[in-house]
């Protein structure tokens, strides 16, 4: 992964937009192989996940029941015995399965993989296994493997293809594991005499991995899941396998504590980018699996966003789509990626091969980086355009040939340095609702001063428009409005949305935590911060903006912090916020 390079610290950061390859010291063997080996995997940044199995059918239902959770949990959740459950597979016939509408609607959205579950916790094989009847060409009516279809299909269509595969929890075997294994508890199922785990692993798991490794054209991707129950003995039998493809991508999630290729963040962004290769696995909805009554669908500007946000730190987007028990990707999600695709059409150039931002905030949106010859070109993602038609870049300093709108390239901006900042001017452009590319062209090597909030007389500020807002998939979103000291926090209604904000301090010490709020009730929250905790209450301000004391807190490790507000989800209102304040005591 391309990372930033700290050059200055304290009271204000240089960054360097240099890539590792920038590096004085020689790279070795080992990592030269691994960069030839993630080179494809890091020049994609967007791929589709695909959850698909048994548990399409119920759908997220069972006996007339909706089963809270994820659909493809239902099995576990509900607690249906495995004879009852492996019924399913008597009526399981995907007629409207179509490989090919697949690959070009993944390829239509920009997606450059497809990752697919061949085998989940349910323990039913979506593809033709020798290893085990309890898969969809012996035990169900489609008699076609459809996964064999899929890998045809994306080998003609040059899409990667990677599997899933459930290597400890199966729920249908007396040696695999179950989500409370760990907790000592029995099978939910008591006609399922165990056995041992190496059992389920020699007899079924290995022989399984083989086959998906060996019939399949050749898998660029094996995606582990949920090691639970796992032992070494069983992780090293199965790496065994997967060590007679060197060109084969893992992920981190065979054994607790094997680092596999890349890591996988679920279902959230982090705060910043990673010092290794990454890569978020996020729903459109609630649901992994299909579920028929969820509704709860990001929209397609959220994704975009998403997107931006997650190439701008460095990281890939695995986004899921869950197919029908018909064979039928859910028209939403393919309303919601043809959306994705236009934008895509225009500006995945922006996203493609694109390193991390050399910015720590930018108010009005993301920034990602590319090496054109030999220079780095800045890819300025606008979410909001400032309405007096300036856009500030802060703390840039580098010669500039040319600013351009991606999407259009006769488009091009003037621009000037101001106190420091470039200034981009575009009165008459007509912006992307979503996001808006521009493109800046350099010179000379990218120097930033750094606007990440540093102490100054004693006070640390961090105001609305630098914080992340991590809100829930569904539900009502907290938004942001205004910038700088005008910039507010409203519509934080859902007490699942969580605030986050990173500075820098340095030396230790008490710091007093306020925030001017407004709110109509009481509401409680947490403040976290260096592993530290306080809890305090927020009163009715009424309609004013009023100064409040969350309380002190003691930062005993100099250097970046990250600061979180978490509200109590028993007691919550509609607050906004305009900024935090970290006092010196």
């Amino acid at each position: 992964m391309n990372r930033l390079l700290l050059i200055l610290g304290i009271a204000f950061l240089l960054f360097s937009c240099s890539s590792k390859s920038d590096k004085t010291e020689p790279k070795d063997e080992a990592t030269i192989k691994q960069d030839q080996k993630m080179e494809w995997w890091r020049e994609a940044r967007f791929g589709m996940f695909i959850h698909w199995g048994l548990y399409a059918d119920p759908a997220g239902e069972w006996k007339g029941e909706k089963i809270p959770g994820i659909s493809e949990w239902i099995m576990a959740r509900a607690e249906i015995p495995v004879a009852e459950y492996e019924k399913l597979a008597e009526n399981f016939n995907p007629g409207k399965y179509d490989a090919e509408a697949w690959v070009k609607l993944a390829r239509f959205a920009g997606m450059k993989y497809i990752v697919i579950t061949s085998k989940h916790h349910d323990g039913f094989a979506m593809f033709h296994s020798k290893a085990s009847k309890y898969n969809i060409v012996d035990a169900t009516p489609f008699d076609r493997d459809p996964l064999k279809e899929l890998a045809d299909e994306c080998k003609k269509q040059g899409i990667r293809l990677g599997f899933y595969y459930s290597q400890a929890q199966d729920w249908h075997e007396p040696g695999g594991t179950y989500y409370n294994i760990e907790q000592g508890k029995p099978h939910w199922d008591p006609d399922l005499k165990r056995e041992p785990l190496m059992n389920y692993i020699n007899n079924k798991a290995v022989p399984q991995v083989k086959e998906i490794l060996e019939n399949y054209g050749g898998l660029d991707i094996l995606w582990w899941d949920t090691p639970r129950g796992m032992t070494e003995e069983a992780a090293q039998a199965l790496q065994n396998v997967v060590d007679d493809y060197p060109d084969l991508i893992t992920n981190n999630r065979l054994y607790k504590g094997w680092k596999g290729d890349f890591s996988t963040p679920e279902q959230h962004v982090p705060p910043s980018g990673l010092d290794y290769d990454w890569e978020v696995c996020m729903t459109m909805n609630t649901s992994w699996g299909y579920k028929w009554y969820d509704q709860e669908w990001k929209s397609a500007k959220d994704i975009i966003h998403m997107l931006t946000d997650i190439a701008s730190k460095g990281g890939n987007l695995l986004l899921n789509v869950g197919p029908t028990a018909e064979g039928e990707i859910p028209k939403a999600s393919v309303d919601r990626l043809k959306e994705v695709g236009v934008w895509m059409q225009k500006n995945g150039e922006s996203i493609y091969g694109t390193s991390a931002s050399p910015f720590f905030k930018l108010p009005w949106g993301k920034c990602t980086t590319k090496e054109v010859k030999g220079h780095t070109q800045l890819y300025l993602h606008v979410f909001d355009w400032p309405k007096n038609g300036i856009l500030k870049v802060p703390g840039l300093k580098t010669r500039i040939s040319d600013v351009y709108l991606l999407s259009n390239p006769n488009q091009h901006f003037a621009w000037r340095f101001v106190d420091g900042d470039l200034q981009i001017h575009a009165p008459s452009v007509t912006f992307d609702e979503i996001n808006t590319v521009v493109v800046l062209k350099t010179k000379s090597k990218i120097e930033i001063t750094s606007n990440k909030p540093t102490e100054k007389e004693g006070s640390i500020l961090l105001p609305a428009d630098f914080a992340d807002i991590y809100n829930p998939g569904y539900g009502e979103h907290a938004l942001l409005s205004g910038s700088g000291t005008k910039s507010v926090i409203h519509n934080w209604v859902d007490a699942r949305t969580r605030l986050e904000w990173m500075f820098s301090i340095a030396e230790s010490g008490v710091f007093r935590v306020e925030g001017l709020v407004r709110t109509s009730g009481t509401a409680k929250i947490k403040v976290k911060c260096d592993d530290k905790e306080l809890d305090a209450e927020i009163s009715a301000t009424g309609d004013r903006f009023e100064t409040v004391n969350f309380g002190k807190i003691e930062l005993t490790n100099p250097g970046d912090q990250l600061l979180s507000l978490l509200p109590d989800r028993d007691n919550w209102n509609n607050v906004e916020l305009m900024y935090i304040e970290l006092i010196k005591e």
